[in-house]
């Protein structure tokens, strides 16, 4: 009869629905976070589990974070905003310039911004014509020196 006691107390507690629970409760995401070298990596992964995330890995090369938190205690959101005070621009939230400025010069990055200027650059002189919109390139620094926008 003890067997049979301990066997079903047993059963009971590896399928209690408290386990199941708390194990769906971790969530795991992949957020993009600009950043350069290991101590970037440092920082970043520092910032979000000061946040609130259990795990935090950042690929130098990918410049994707990997997290799992639990949505009860943090949101996606307040680990990134976390990211962005120590300096570092992610997907959905940019770092101001004065903590961007702070970072050390090895750890300063292309920012979000300057990026997108350079695809809007190539895309207006991406076949070595003149560009439809010369407005466009007008505006844009990085277009002055080419032959296609004529200035």
């Amino acid at each position: 009869m003890k067997i049979v006691s301990i066997c079903a107390v047993i059963l009971i507690s590896i399928f209690s629905p408290n386990q199941s629970f708390s194990q769906k409760s971790v969530v795991k995401e992949t957020l993009k976070v600009w950043g350069n070298c290991g101590m970037c990596k440092k920082t970043i992964e520092q910032s979000a589990k000061s946040a609130g995330a259990r795990t935090a890995d950042w690929n130098e090369e990918t410049k994707q974070l990997v997290i799992s938190f639990s949505p009860i205690k943090t949101t996606s959101a307040r680990i990134q905003e976390a990211i962005a005070k120590a300096g570092y621009d992610t997907r959905d939230v940019n770092a101001d310039n004065k903590a961007y400025d702070a970072l050390h010069s090895c750890c300063q990055y292309e920012r979000k911004e300057n990026a997108a200027l350079g695809e809007k650059a190539n895309a207006c002189c991406k076949d070595g014509s003149e560009s439809k919109d010369m407005k466009i390139c007008k505006e844009m620094t990085d277009c002055k020196g080419r032959d296609c926008c004529k200035m």
